[in-house]
């Protein structure tokens, strides 16, 4: 399975047998400029989508027509689970509903938070687990912060942990950077460069934090 991160909370998967998939595709110039990121035009077969905010649920630049989920759905035989959670802490009073996947592929289940605004119950986490890799927002304020993500990361047990939606040079939100989270996690590496290839066979034995550049 490679997975490269585009920008935000914008990651493409591409499963051994080459299904496509994208999350939270983000409109470039939205919010005023703040989203400095280049488009996303890749043409994907199945785009999971946690919410409906400009930075997170921007289709229509894409090439072809996928499968959009904001729900559980199948595709070529991979079942994408959903777990209804807040973005914010507030049961969504302030920011509304936020949508975590869940589908396995490759012998490896992986877990997309979307824009989780808090941290999980225990029956949330025994949903999501096992996790082998977990795609998760770092960067507060609009979602949960550096500590906050550490907890999460930690109590599902997370083989890999790849950190998003934090500040970057190319982001005008008022969020923390990703240094913040790096700082609390025990082993980290940094790809040194946007995508990662991962082989169930070669799962790290000791959980750890990758680091991947954003490429737009």
């Amino acid at each position: 399975m490679e997975i490269t991160y585009l920008a935000h909370a914008c990651f493409r998967i591409v499963t051994s047998k080459g299904l496509r998939i994208l999350t939270d595709p983000y409109q470039a110039g939205s919010f005023d400029g703040a989203m400095g990121y280049d488009p996303v035009t890749d043409e994907v077969d199945v785009v999971l989508k946690s919410h409906d905010h400009a930075d997170h649920a921007y289709t229509e630049g894409l090439a072809g027509s996928p499968l959009i989920l904001d729900g559980p759905g199948e595709k070529d035989g991979i079942s994408f689970q959903t777990l209804s959670t807040f973005h914010d802490p507030e049961q969504g009073k302030l920011r509304g509903p936020n949508t975590v996947f869940r589908f396995e592929a490759d012998g490896l289940s992986v877990v997309f938070l979307g824009d989780l605004g808090h941290e999980l119950d225990k029956g949330q986490l025994d949903r999501l687990k096992p996790v082998h890799v977990l795609l998760i927002p770092v960067g507060g304020l609009y979602t949960i912060d550096a500590y906050q993500a550490h907890n999460v990361a930690n109590s599902l047990d997370s083989l890999i942990s790849i950190p998003m939606h934090f500040k970057t040079p190319k982001l005008g939100f008022d969020i923390a950077p990703v240094d913040d989270f790096l700082k609390l996690r025990s082993n980290v590496r940094k790809a040194g460069g946007s995508a990662i290839n991962i082989d169930a066979s070669t799962l790290p034995e000791k959980a750890e934090t990758v680091l991947l550049d954003f490429s737009r």
